[in-house]
């Protein structure tokens, strides 16, 4: 079965150690001030669409990613492991978008490329950690959705067979296409890039990435797979209203790391004596009993 699968990725801020730069003066990321990195969960999502579109041989593989002219190295990641194509909808309308704004210019933009059989992304994204993006995307689209999920078994007879994480254990389901499916951080881990495609692939750049003059001019015209997709809100016909800052209700005050510190330790033995002083210490709390 040949399958047209996009996948829905993103390039983050590596929030895991946070600074007091971290936020503008807006209440949005300070992107410019933390190192990017490829989201975790959307490299396991990516491995998924890899394995689908080797078990189901004429199948396609495309990134779409929403960010400033620089996300365009996560299409380049992708195409280096394996995708075929990258789709980077960059435009300062774009800039500042929440979950909804987000879900919104993906929406828009899924709608332009249009016969999509499959849609995957991780469950979350390591800046927000929200899990919305990716449901949202299908109610707008108004397509069946599978979340946590860890594998795609396999896809047959216009069927996606998957099996999901939930709590308590795992359960196997099967969703008509098209679907979107949202991927765990427990899923496979991506396979590494591969040395041929990166000698291909490594001056692919979309054309917001190119300085005035550059020096590989005639390599682009000679190479058109180098030159990767770029759309503005123009380009997916989208509603300005609805993107970026304008279309975003969400507005977050500030980012903080806690760490939390015992009040109070206490050190106990094996001994009969320490356990039978913590169990009369819980029971006087009420703890336990």
């Amino acid at each position: 079965m040949n399958l047209k699968i996009v996948v829905l990725a993103k390039q983050v801020p590596d929030t895991r150690n946070v600074g007091k730069d971290a936020m503008t003066a807006e209440g949005t990321v300070n992107r410019a001030a933390l190192p990017a990195i490829f989201n975790p969960e959307d490299l396991n999502a990516l491995e998924q669409a890899l394995r689908l579109k080797e078990q189901n041989p004429g199948s396609t593989v495309g990134l779409l990613t929403m960010g400033p002219p620089r996300a365009g190295e996560i299409i380049r990641q992708g195409l280096y492991r394996g995708a075929d194509t990258g789709w980077l909808l960059t435009d300062r309308l774009f800039a500042g978008a929440d979950t909804l704004a987000t879900s919104y210019a993906l929406a828009t933009a899924i709608r332009k490329i249009g016969d999509v059989d499959i849609v995957i992304g991780g469950r979350q994204a390591i800046d927000g950690d929200t899990a919305q993006v990716g449901p949202q995307v299908a109610q707008k689209l108004g397509l069946n959705q599978v979340t946590y999920a860890e594998e795609i078994l396999k896809v047959e007879d216009g069927k996606a067979t998957i099996r999901r994480h939930i709590d308590g254990g795992v359960e196997t389901v099967v969703a008509p296409l098209p679907v979107v499916i949202t991927v765990n951080g427990s899923a496979a881990p991506c396979r590494p890039c591969n040395a041929k495609l990166v000698m291909k692939y490594k001056y692919a750049t979309c054309p917001m990435e190119r300085e005035e003059g550059d020096p590989r001019a005639n390599l682009y015209e000679q190479r058109p797979y180098l030159t990767l997709n770029q759309w503005s809100v123009a380009d997916v016909d989208g509603d300005a209203n609805q993107c970026g800052l304008a279309g975003s209700p969400t507005k977050v005050k500030t980012v903080k790391n806690i760490s939390f510190q015992a009040k109070e330790s206490k050190t106990l033995t094996a001994s009969d004596s320490d356990i039978e002083g913590m169990i009369k210490d819980l029971l006087a709390e009420k703890i336990i009993g």
